[in-house]
């Protein structure tokens, strides 16, 4: 190994606490309760490596997992909740979000994943998940300002999608070629234009026609989509609506044969006696005919069928992709001029240096789709090394190659090729498992190690190239807030939804116009939703995620950057978020403590960061403590202001 060549040592391991915290954090981005803590640390005093697996997996099958996994794989793709141009008004695309925290969640084999959304319209009777997944087509920034130039933004929009798949699947920067041979790689300028003539069948016309301020924006063809919780319940309220109907329509087909036997027998009997007797007996057969219609069971019927309907009808709209019947013309524009129409006439096609599409007549998204993902006949092979990269750089803070973005000439090769050329086999001949790669990596020796730095290693490898130690890095955006409501009590983990609106500056949308607008913030257990969820404005992004780093998500995002300013300390003391937070855990730990301040502080460690404090963290606290009491003693209306934050 390299660190054999270099004489040097691996790290040791770091101790099962901090491993714990780590692998909760990395595949679910939420902390581990003290009960899961205690249980970990019981069964790997038994037996390390079992304990590591059964935790993996325990986690790999928890619903945060897709969530998790969601976080990143929506800044490649540019995931928004506003259009971008112009006024950035709201789009409804939150159903194709959803649709990626469920195929993360069960396991969905990355070709498939590409296939659903890259071209799942052009599958053969494709399911409203599929369709929904065509969202992604869907995802780039586009206008809806009146008196656009339409040639110019089918332009601007072809460009964007082949930017962005070229750097999603293939770690490719193509876009350079839009104007020109790109300086660098192979790419020539008709290779960005047949590439951007695959996407010629999408229906982009239809929000051309009526340009509106209107607030959400439409942008069809769109459908109605339920969450999977709705769906779940849906399929419920049928099964008991079909258990109701079960039981009641023997009884009561035979009540109705029956009261019509008698009725017609009572008509044909001449005989007033016997005609009293039929009559009677149908009287009663017909009470209880009734009975049996209006007993608490059509009640029951009626509620269970009233809120089936609620349930169908309140579904949240999503943008899919619909294909034209007949593509529009695309040409290699000059010098990426869009007036300009002079230029070749191109059909879709892969580039020119790569492995070709055998088809015979026009190709299309969905052989385009399974190009990317064939490692004999197309690019799978690189479609596998940039994934398993990326999927590295997620567990290991920096990839084997660290230029995510870019495996082109101006990339940087990676440090243990073999390694990732490894990986990558080892990815597609899995049948592209996901979960497979990532419990590879996570229960990897390499990933226990400690991310302590050594004198030694400070010297001889100080941006940690030979992986000779575990990354440190600071949690991502979503992740700092959803931990803070977490080990407060207030996190609310419902899965899926429309995006939601929590706390936010008054007066941070003045400057949004076109239409000028307020932000709505949502009064209910919305707010403590996890941070995935947050309405995502381009434009105007929520202010905490933004102070920590999270993309506009105008382009594709293959690496956050990673800031240390002031900004982000402030915004832990004063945002309404923190601030509460902070107060509920303080009164969740009065609450769970014995009535003393050292079984306080010590809970409070426990629940925050699984341990116990070190003496200097004890020392410093009740320090804080004692200067705090006093403080608000003579202040009181201090206290009464940070008592009275936020809704709880």
């Amino acid at each position: 190994s390299k660190l054999e060549e270099v004489a040097i040592s691996p790290s040791p391991d770091t101790d099962p606490v901090t491993l714990l915290r780590r692998l909760n954090f990395d595949l679910t981005g939420l902390p581990p309760a003290p009960a899961d803590r205690q249980r970990f640390l019981r069964s790997f005093e038994s037996n390390p490596q079992i304990a590591i697996e059964t935790e993996v997996e325990r986690l790999l099958k928890s619903p945060h997992f897709g969530e998790r996994l969601a976080i990143y794989w929506l800044d490649l793709v540019r995931y928004a909740d506003t259009v971008g141009y112009h006024g950035d008004q709201d789009h409804n695309i939150s159903p194709y979000r959803d649709y990626v925290i469920r195929a993360f969640n069960e396991n969905m084999p990355f070709d498939r994943f590409t296939r659903e959304q890259l071209a799942g319209d052009l599958l053969p009777t494709p399911t409203k998940q599929q369709l929904v997944a065509t969202g992604y087509n869907r995802l780039l920034q586009t206008t809806h300002e009146g008196g656009l130039q339409q040639a110019e933004y089918r332009a601007i929009y072809q460009a964007d999608r082949v930017r962005n798949v070229s750097a999603v699947w293939m770690g490719a920067t193509v876009g350079c070629a839009q104007c020109h041979h790109h300086k660098y790689d192979p790419y020539t300028a008709k290779d960005f234009h047949t590439l951007g003539a695959f996407f010629a069948d999408i229906d982009d016309e239809q929000h051309f026609k009526s340009g509106t301020n209107a607030l959400p924006t439409r942008r069809p063809p769109e459908i109605a989509v339920l969450t999977a919780n709705q769906e779940a319940e849906l399929d419920s309220l049928n099964k008991m609506l079909n258990d109701l109907s079960k039981g009641n329509r023997n009884e009561i087909a035979r009540l109705i044969k029956e009261s019509a036997n008698r009725a017609s027998l009572a008509k044909k009997t001449q005989d007033q006696k016997e005609r009293k007797k039929w009559s009677d007996d149908l009287k009663r057969t017909n009470e209880a005919l009734a009975e049996l219609i209006s007993s608490d069971k059509l009640t029951q019927w009626k509620t269970t069928e009233d809120r089936r309907e609620k349930i169908a009808a309140s579904g949240n709209l999503t943008m899919i992709t619909k294909a034209l019947q007949t593509p529009r013309i695309s040409r290699i524009l000059p010098r990426g001029n869009w007036l300009d129409e002079s230029g070749e006439i191109v059909q879709p096609a892969v580039p020119h240096f790569l492995p070709k599409i055998k088809k015979e007549g026009r190709q299309t998204r969905l052989d385009l789709a399974n190009w990317l993902t064939d490692p004999q006949h197309g690019t799978g092979g690189l479609t596998a090394r940039v994934t398993s990269n990326r999927l590295f750089y997620l567990f290991f803070g920096s990839g084997l190659s660290r230029s995510l973005g870019d495996f082109g000439g101006q990339g940087q090769p990676p440090s243990h090729p073999k390694l990732l050329d490894r990986l990558a086999v080892e990815f597609y001949e899995s049948n592209w498992d996901i979960k497979k790669m990532i419990k590879t990596l996570v229960t990897s020796r390499a990933y226990r190690q400690s991310s302590l730095v050594p004198s030694n290693l400070r010297e001889r490898d100080p941006y940690n190239e030979l992986f000779a130690r575990q990354a440190r890095f600071r949690l991502p955006a979503e992740i700092v807030r959803d931990n803070a409501l977490s080990i407060s009590g207030l996190l609310v983990t419902n899965l899926g939804g429309a995006s939601v609106k929590p706390y936010q500056p008054s007066g941070y949308y003045r400057h949004l116009n076109f239409p000028a607008r307020k932000y709505d913030q949502d009064t209910d257990a919305k707010i403590y939703r996890r941070s995935l969820y947050i309405h995502w404005q381009r434009q105007f992004l929520h202010p905490m995620l933004k102070v920590f780093d999270a993309p506009s998500r105008e382009e594709c995002t293959a690496e956050r950057p990673k800031s240390n300013t002031p900004v982000a300390a402030l915004n832990l003391l004063n945002d309404p978020t923190f601030v509460e937070a902070a107060r509920v855990f303080a009164e969740r730990i009065l609450k769970e403590s014995k009535p003393n301040n050292l079984a306080r502080l010590h809970h409070a460690f426990e629940l925050a960061l699984n341990r116990k404090p070190t003496t200097e963290e004890r020392e410093t606290i009740e320090q804080l403590l004692t200067y705090a009491e006093a403080d608000f003693k003579k202040n009181p209306k201090s206290a009464t202001a940070i008592i009275n934050v936020g809704q709880t």
